[in-house]
């Protein structure tokens, strides 16, 4: 992932893994006529190339999942709570801050997830079958190979199903490869998180530990990014003893907390699995750059370095969000309120009427030229393995001395002390709702995840004086396309018929 592709290669592996049928596969009919089982999947590096292809839909860049745009995850999730606002035009972004969605919504924003997974999930559905039909060398490799396609099918899948609820996936590899397999109806949500479930233990048994992962393959699945992505899925689920468990594996993978937070989102962090459990690589030279600077700083912001950026001036930070920190949370290192101009004037966003504050988030790639940057995107990191043992155990036996160390450890770095002693289950419970919001905002899609998991996503949105919320909207609509071409064996979610 983190060295070029060969692009040519790359459009071959697209072409032999990608099956149309129905709605299930692709939205979009393509043609593929030149390259077939005779002259693929037959050595190594076309196995890795299949696999690669799968990956592809990582990249930050463009309509991808991990995308600084709109029709990515982080974006979406956090313009749908109260971490971000856009001071830009489209109309999109105020209906996300207020619920007020629609089949209709601008740029088929609530689509993107579903239009760009579907067709990856049968991707990685075919190429793991093939694979497993090849005859190679290195049997080790081969089934790593095969463990990635079901860890990415397994994270593909539990976005999807955190967006849209059970999604009907092409789990069969005759079915996926064949462009008149009839169409299927959703499955039930305990059937869809058992798949997520079998995907990720099965991938777990396969891959290496992040330890173990060499620098070229930085950006891989690993055992600690399974690990993550079931404690993630049994948070949704609110299977808190399974949480522990994980969790608890978790601490012993050899992980801790970086010593400086800002650090994290460094360039010079890229490779680091210190802390960092997922992470998409980028690179400013290719399709897969980081654009949340471009996104996030305004125009008359002047790098300290005397670099010079694109600044498009759009994401900010609702005031009302940014004064829920204490003044003196280090955290806040990475939101800004006050900064150089180019005449070298202090500008002071508040005074001035801005918004919010910048949540400048990811440092300055010191090679970026205009709007790329090469800084990782984080998707998954250790504090996250901490504070949600935190609430798991709370949840389970209350605030034990264990949640209270927890939540402290990851307090300390940001130059705070512990939470009150004497709290209850339900006051401890709130303040790890503050303390997720100072820890993970506009990261990893968490908060939209974390306010529907608590119950409070659609209050929130009736507190910013949305007249549009309906309780459905915790998960967006399934493309009408799809109802359509299928002739409505996949159901619409309630709230949109």
């Amino acid at each position: 992932m983190k060295r070029k592709l060969n692009y040519i290669k790359f459009f071959v592996a697209i072409g032999l893994i990608t099956s149309l049928s129905a709605c299930e596969k692709s939205l979009d009919e393509m043609t593929y006529d030149k390259f077939g089982e005779t002259s693929f999947y037959k050595t190594p590096e076309d196995a890795k190339l299949a696999v690669t292809a799968v990956y592809s839909k990582m990249n930050p860049d463009g309509y991808a999942i991990w995308g600084c745009g709109y029709p990515g995850v982080v974006p979406q999730s956090s313009a749908s709570t109260d971490e971000l606002i856009c001071s830009w035009g489209w109309p999109g972004w105020e209906m996300f801050n207020k619920l007020n969605l629609s089949e209709t919504f601008p740029g088929d924003a609530l689509f993107q997830f579903y239009n760009q997974l579907m067709p990856a999930i049968t991707n990685a559905t075919i190429a793991m079958d093939k694979i497993q039909g090849m005859n190679m060398p290195d049997e080790t490799l081969k089934q790593k190979y095969v463990g990635e396609l079901k860890a990415l099918r397994a994270h593909y899948s539990q976005i999807l199903y955190n967006y849209y609820g059970p999604v009907p996936v092409r789990l069969n590899p005759a079915d996926a490869a064949n462009p008149n397999a009839a169409p299927i109806p959703r499955p039930s949500q305990q059937e869809m998180v058992a798949q997520i479930e079998k995907d990720y233990k099965e991938a777990l048994d396969a891959l290496p530990k992040a330890a173990d992962l060499s620098a070229a393959d930085y950006g891989r699945f690993t055992k600690d990014a399974c690990m993550m992505g079931l404690v993630k899925l049994y948070m949704h689920e609110k299977r808190w003893q399974d949480v522990i468990t994980y969790c608890r594996q978790l601490q012993q993978m050899g992980h801790s907390l970086q010593t400086n937070y800002s650090d994290i989102f460094s360039y010079a962090n890229n490779g680091s699995s210190q802390e960092i459990l997922l992470a998409v690589s980028t690179r400013m030279d290719a399709s897969d750059g980081n654009l949340w600077l471009a996104h996030a700083l305004p125009g008359n912001y002047a790098d300290p370095t005397g670099k010079a950026l694109t600044q498009w001036g759009g994401y900010k930070m609702p005031w009302a969000t940014y004064d829920k920190f204490d003044p003196s949370d280090k955290r806040l290192a990475r939101l800004l309120v006050k900064w150089r101009t180019s005449t070298g004037d202090i500008y002071d966003a508040r005074a001035n009427h801005v918004i919010g504050a910048i949540p400048m988030k990811y440092g300055v790639d010191p090679n970026a030229t205009g709007e790329t940057h090469g800084t990782n995107i984080v998707v998954w990191r250790y504090a996250d393995v901490l504070l949600s043992l935190a609430e798991a155990i709370n949840e389970t036996a209350g605030p034990t001395t264990e949640a209270y160390d927890l939540v402290k450890t990851v307090r300390a770095r940001a130059g705070l002390g512990g939470l009150p002693d004497g709290l209850s289950k339900d006051d401890f419970r709130k303040k790890l709702m503050d303390e997720r919001l100072f820890e993970f905002w506009c990261e990893g899609g968490s908060r939209r995840e974390d306010l529907i998991r608590w119950g409070t996503y659609i209050q929130r949105a009736k507190d910013a004086g949305s007249t549009f919320v309906k309780p459905e909207f915790v998960l967006w609509p399934i493309p009408r396309k799809v109802i359509d071409e299928t002739k409505g064996v996949v159901k619409q979610n309630p709230g949109y018929n």
